[in-house]
């Protein structure tokens, strides 16, 4: 049953007056196949009960186990960024403004996403399936002694925006007794959006693709959700099926792509599209997203506009906007225009935690 605890071990934290604890639990992807995702599930250490619960969707680490948040040091910690001067991370990982959400009662999760951590390849940008993960990890928080109630809502950020926005639109099944109150999406990323607009549209349309790693992991991630439908041949020359068969489950993102780039330079292409498969991933593009469905609570995008054109450019977060307004749903925004994509979260996750609080 999707939410059960497979295991779980108390691990350290660096956070004050908080228990921390690494999990894996049972999951379900879009199409309803039954998964695991590990995990993380943060709470204050003093007994309590009916807590509100943040779930936290976090951004591109990769496609395999090399990129799993809760495997790392210390994965209970405030949000550690790979660009930060200094770093000695190979991921994005922790949760922004994490000692305030315990300071203030909360129970925190962070899902890992199926895949990473977990057996498969990680179905990369599947804002449904990574949505589901986020919900069903505050159902395995349920079962432990932290006292997480049945209300909750999601922060996510650039692929965790598009998780989080996936887990206001989901089957009534995905949340059994569980309430969701809002979702906050951090420069969301939404594959159905970029597709219609400048720079993923266009990649998929050229001759010579640019060796793009986001794209090529999106491509990944798309085939192993759809595996009836799509295949990695499809879209791979035989240079980019070995950087993939040799590097998706032990190379995080940043090293895949420096891979990926090196292949392309020596080797030429590594992704060249079947034309005539193409309406079959236009359709698992649709399938996959968010934006397909009125929202069941109220959405807050929070735009980074200092560069237009960053991992998550403005066009796609102003366009998954216009998508939801279009589906009547109850969304609003804030822009940035200080923050680049990667200082985002820092500076919005105070807006973010008040909004969010005031929905429950």
């Amino acid at each position: 049953m999707s939410g059960a605890v497979k295991f779980h071990e108390e691990i350290p934290t660096s956070i004050t007056g908080a228990v921390a604890y690494r999990i894996r639990y049972a999951s379900h992807d879009l199409k309803g196949r039954p998964t695991e995702s590990t995990g993380l599930v943060i709470a204050p250490a003093e007994a309590g009960e009916n807590r509100r619960v943040m779930s936290w969707a976090h951004g591109t680490t990769g496609l395999g186990d090399a990129g799993s948040p809760s495997a790392q040091p210390d994965p209970a910690r405030e949000l550690t960024l790979y660009f930060t001067p200094g770093s000695q991370t190979q991921i994005d990982y922790g949760i922004p403004g994490l000692q305030t959400f315990i300071d203030d009662g909360w129970v925190v999760v962070a899902t890992d996403y199926q895949g990473l951590g977990s057996s498969g390849v990680h179905q990369y940008t599947v804002n449904r399936t990574n949505g589901i993960d986020a919900v069903t990890i505050v159902k395995a928080a349920r079962e432990l002694p932290v006292g997480a109630g049945t209300k909750f809502g999601v922060i996510g950020w650039s692929q965790g925006g598009g998780s989080a926005a996936a887990a206001v639109e989901l089957d009534a099944s995905d949340y059994g007794d569980l309430e969701i109150v809002g979702a906050v999406c951090m420069s969301p990323g939404v594959p159905s959006i970029a597709l219609k607009l400048p720079g993923l549209g266009s990649a998929l349309g050229g001759n010579d693709i640019p060796p793009d790693g986001h794209l090529f992991m999106i491509l990944a991630g798309m085939a192993t959700a759809f595996p009836d439908t799509l295949s990695l041949d499809d879209v791979f020359t035989a240079a980019g099926r070995r950087v993939f068969d040799q590097g998706w489950n032990s190379q995080p993102v940043h090293h895949f792509s420096d891979t990926l780039g090196r292949a392309y330079k020596h080797e030429g292409q590594v992704m060249a599209i079947d034309m005539t498969k193409m309406a079959a991933w236009l359709q698992a593009f649709n399938d996959a997203s968010a934006a397909q469905r009125k929202p069941i609570a109220p959405v807050l995008v929070q735009i980074d506009r200092q560069m237009e054109d960053g991992p998550c450019p403005v066009p796609w977060q102003l366009g998954y906007i216009d998508a939801i307004t279009a589906l009547g749903g109850d969304i609003t925004s804030t822009t940035y225009p200080d923050d680049d994509h990667f200082s985002l979260p820092q500076h919005a996750i105070g807006e973010a935690r008040d909004w969010l609080a005031a929905r429950f």
